[in-house]
C-alpha cells in the first residue's frame, strides 16, 4: 500500500464520526438565562478592604430632564451620541460601599431600601449585623433607604455618623424620610465637619451643593489612597466629564457644579482611584483630565486593583 493510500483511508477514517455527528438530528439548544450582571467588586486599598455592592439598577426615561438641563437638546443629543449613549435613556445605579479597616466595618450608605441592601451584602458575604458603622454621605432617599427595617434598624449593632451640615438641614425640613429612616438614629449618631475622620484612615470632605451638606470620603491606608466620592457626579459623561451642566438633583447648582470641578480636580491629580455612587457599576475608576469639550474623563477601572 502506497503512502498516498494509507493517507487517504486515515483520512476517510477520521472524517467518518464527524459525518455521523453532522447527519444527527440537532438536539435541543440550552435554555436562554436572561440579562444577568455582578452583584460586588472587592479589592485592597493598602491594607483596607473595599467592597461596592450594587444595591439596585433602574431605567429612566428622558435623560435630559435629569442631565445637561442647561444646555440645548441639540448639544445634548450630539454629546450622548458620540458617547455612545442613548438620549431617550439612562440607566441608574445605586452601589453601597464597604471599607473594611481590620477592626471596623464600615458602610457608605444604605441604598433604596432594606431588602436590596440586605441581599447585596449577604451576596458579598456580609450580614447586616457585621456593620460597625454607616456613613451617611448626604440624606436622599436612594442613600438612607435601607437605614430602617420593619420599623427596627437594618444594622442591629452599628453606630453611625453624617456630616454636620447634613443633619441640621434636614432635622429642621419636615422631611418623611428623615424622620422615618434617620431620626431614630440620632442618639447613636456622630456629627462630622471637613476633615473630620470617621476612624482612623477616613476622612470626610465637604463637597456641599448636591446637598446643603453633602461630603465625600478619602480612605488612606499603608501608603494607598481611594476617595469616595458619593453624588458629587451622577453620570460620568452628562454629570462627571461637563461640571457645569445642571443636574435636576443638585439642590444648590452652582455650588454643586464648584465642587465637581474642585475634587474632581484633586482626583485628576493625585492619580487616585475613586468610586461614585451612580457611576456605572462596579462604580470604581479614575479621573483624569478631559479633552475638547470635556473638562475630566472617567476611566473604569481596568484590573489596575487585583494585585
Amino acid at each position: 500500500m502506497t503512502d498516498l493510500t494509507r493517507r487517504t483511508l486515515l483520512a476517510s477514517a477520521a472524517a467518518a464520526p464527524l459525518a455521523g455527528l453532522a447527519a444527527a438530528p440537532a438536539g435541543a439548544g440550552a435554555p436562554m438565562k436572561g440579562a444577568s450582571f455582578a452583584r460586588h467588586r472587592r479589592f485592597m486599598i493598602g491594607d483596607f478592604e473595599v467592597t461596592t455592592i450594587l444595591g439596585g439598577t433602574v431605567p429612566r426615561e428622558d435623560p435630559q430632564s435629569i442631565f445637561g438641563m442647561n444646555i440645548s437638546e441639540d448639544e445634548f443629543g450630539a454629546v450622548s451620541e458620540a458617547n455612545f449613549l442613548s438620549a431617550e435613556q439612562v440607566q441608574f445605579f445605586f452601589t453601597p460601599t464597604l471599607v473594611n479597616t481590620g477592626s471596623e466595618l464600615v458602610l457608605f450608605d444604605t441604598g433604596l431600601n432594606a431588602e436590596a441592601t440586605v441581599g447585596a451584602l449577604q451576596g458579598a458575604g456580609y450580614e447586616a449585623d457585621q456593620v460597625d458603622i454607616v456613613v451617611l454621605t448626604h440624606m436622599h432617599g436612594d442613600h438612607i433607604g435601607g437605614m430602617m427595617n420593619e420599623g427596627a434598624p437594618t444594622f442591629a449593632n452599628a453606630r453611625y455618623a453624617t456630616g454636620q451640615m447634613e443633619w441640621d438641614h434636614w432635622s429642621g425640613a419636615e422631611n418623611e424620610g428623615f424622620e422615618k429612616n434617620v431620626r431614630p438614629v440620632a442618639e447613636m449618631t456622630t456629627f462630622l465637619g471637613d476633615g473630620d475622620d470617621v476612624v482612623t484612615g477616613i476622612t470626610g470632605m465637604a463637597a456641599f451643593g448636591h446637598t446643603p451638606g453633602h461630603m465625600v470620603y478619602r480612605i488612606e491606608s499603608a501608603g494607598k489612597g481611594l476617595a469616595i466620592f458619593a453624588d458629587l457626579a451622577n453620570h460620568p459623561v452628562w454629570s462627571l466629564a461637563r461640571p457645569d451642566w445642571e443636574v435636576r438633583f443638585d439642590m444648590d447648582k452652582e455650588a454643586a457644579a464648584a465642587a465637581r470641578r474642585n475634587v474632581l480636580g484633586m482626583l485628576a491629580a493625585d492619580r487616585i482611584p475613586a468610586i461614585g455612587y451612580h457611576m456605572p457599576f462596579p462604580a470604581v475608576g479614575y479621573v483624569a483630565e478631559g479633552s475638547g469639550d470635556a473638562e475630566f474623563r472617567w476611566v473604569p477601572e481596568a484590573g489596575q486593583l487585583m494585585g
